[in-house]
């Protein structure tokens, strides 16, 4: 199983997953209206990957079977503040 991944000009760090270079025929138009013209990143065979940076492989290969498409999400920001606030200073 072969996978293209896409980045979005849009969106830091997003990135669409699909089975088959340029075909977004399993993509809602509303996700690819917010993810923008998709710019090629790579091309991926998943049966010789074992891991992914971003994303865990097997969730990738269920979804591309299941709807066509994976969407991998930047992580969440951090707060620092909020990480500052928890933390007590021993007294």
């Amino acid at each position: 199983m072969f996978c293209v991944i896409y980045r979005s000009p849009q969106r830091d760090q997003t990135y669409l997953y699909v089975e088959k270079k340029d075909d977004f025929s399993r993509v809602p138009e509303e996700l690819l209206r917010g993810f923008g013209k998709p710019q090629l990143a790579m091309v991926l065979p998943l049966e010789r990957t074992k891991k992914l940076a971003n994303a865990d492989i097997e969730k990738v290969k269920l979804a591309l079977r299941e709807q066509g498409y994976y969407l991998q999400l930047p992580p969440p920001v951090e707060d620092l503040l909020k990480i500052h606030l928890g933390k007590k200073d021993p007294v």
